[in-house]
């Protein structure tokens, strides 16, 4: 597991005491809406698109954003995110400055820093709400480049020592926002009408953009490991708690998905399990350990041999992936597991992605458990299997070359919890719709 250093660490418990805000609701937990992309309440959201399209168009986005999971830092002064041209699944609709601009940024676990478009903007993409003018703003404050949180946030630069602090930060698509590292107060709105202003959240205020994904958010809110991400700003005053709870994405269900933080992310009681969290270098992903997965009766060990060097973290957990992929071998025996287990027709998928698919409207599916450490996941059909067709479902399952992740329909209504203060992740099996 990655130490933090005693300078970072410092640095880390300055900018959350900073943090700290009088609202009761970010001491006592808090909970937002967060949007999947296909909901009609997206700035994504296509009428024209059948329900297949979007999972053909889900299905596509999965495999580009895993292919850059494993791209690095490549210089000193530029960033490298391991991002894709879709970076995530789901999205939030907060508000930045004083007055308050709404914005939709799109949730990220991947990645380490929020930014947004600002104004003036040399370079722009067009998005659905106004771009935030940081001149208009009475609580705006850019950071200095004599600022340690400037030295603490990766790809940084200072054209002069008295000169404010510039970030870069490019992902692996070509996707490329450059600005000021700035503070400025955030605004959630609650679940339960009450605003949550959060002051003096240091984010990139972009004038310099580009994005190869559609067009219609804000930027990224970044929820990563990263010492500046909105997670760990936050860490004093919500315990270095969040988790989150995914309807399924298909589901007749007009409830949004939530994001919770602090005392309201908290997972406790009957069915709940609990794994360790590891971080891997430098790197802003969760990762787990996972020992094997179980087809019923049938265990398939994961293997020593798939586990990344540098600590006992060997799959990434990830809410902006739709899939699950997995090293060839484990993927190629867990295929076989279920193929045995599932008695119909053979069928192709017409996208020609996933492996193993089925003639059938409806799919008995075998109970798949994840085993990870300490913690039994049990994965039914909605975390399994996806519609591809009416008449064709599928294993949501792919083999990688470029390491293993846990994706969001395998998460789907099952409460996910993280704190980073225990270094843990915990499971709880629910319906979503009613969280």
């Amino acid at each position: 597991m990655t130490i933090m250093s005693d300078y970072s660490y410092l640095v880390l418990l300055f900018l959350c005491l900073c943090n700290l805000s009088s609202s009761e609701a970010i001491i006592d937990g808090f909970s937002v809406e967060i949007i999947h992309r296909d909901s009609s309440k997206s700035p994504f959201y296509r009428s024209t698109e059948t329900q297949f399209q979007r999972t053909a168009n889900a299905l596509s986005r999965s495999i580009i954003r895993v292919n850059h999971f494993n791209q690095s830092f490549v210089s000193q002064n530029t960033l490298q995110a391991p991002v894709t041209s879709a970076p995530g699944e789901y999205l939030v609709k907060y508000s930045v400055g004083s007055p308050p601009l709404p914005v939709y940024g799109i949730v990220d676990t991947g990645s380490d820093i929020t930014w947004l478009q600002c104004q003036p903007c040399i370079k722009s993409y067009k998005q659905i709400t106004p771009i935030f003018d940081p001149s208009k703003s009475k609580t705006y404050k850019t950071i200095p480049c004599t600022s340690s949180t400037c030295r603490l946030v990766q790809g940084t630069s200072c054209p002069s020592a008295t000169s404010n602090c510039v970030y870069t930060i490019d992902y692996a698509d070509e996707t490329h926002s450059q600005g000021d590292l700035s503070e400025e107060t955030l605004t959630l709105l609650s679940t339960n009408g009450s605003p949550i202003q959060i002051p003096r959240i240091a984010f990139g205020c972009g004038h310099i953009n580009a994005v190869s994904f559609e067009r219609g958010n804000s930027g990224i809110f970044g929820l990563g490991r990263g010492a500046v991400s909105l997670i760990n700003q936050l860490r004093s005053s919500i315990g270095g708690k969040f988790s989150y709870c995914l309807v399924p994405a298909h589901s007749q269900s007009t409830v949004s998905s939530k994001l919770n933080f602090g005392d309201a992310a908290v997972i406790s009681g009957p069915g709940t399990f609990s794994t360790p969290l590891f971080a891997q270098n430098r790197e802003p992903f969760y990762y787990l350990h996972l020992e094997a997965f179980s087809v019923g009766r049938n265990r398939i060990e994961f293997g020593s041999s798939s586990s990344k060097p540098g600590g006992n973290g060997n799959i990434i957990i990830d809410s902006g992936t739709t899939l699950t992929f997995l090293p060839n071998d484990v993927y190629s025996k867990l295929e076989s597991g279920v193929a045995s287990a599932v008695k119909l027709p053979r069928a192709k998928d017409p996208n020609q992605v996933l492996r193993l698919c089925y003639k059938a409207n409806s799919i008995n599916a075998p109970v798949i458990t994840a085993h990870f450490t300490g913690a039994d996941v049990i994965l039914y059909g909605l975390n399994t299997f996806v519609h591809v067709t009416d008449e064709v479902a599928c294993l949501a399952f792919l083999p990688s070359q470029t390491g293993a992740v846990f994706g969001n329909l395998a998460q789907q209504n099952i409460l996910v919890g993280y704190d980073l203060q225990k270094n843990t992740v915990s499971f709880k099996l629910a319906d979503c719709s009613k969280q």
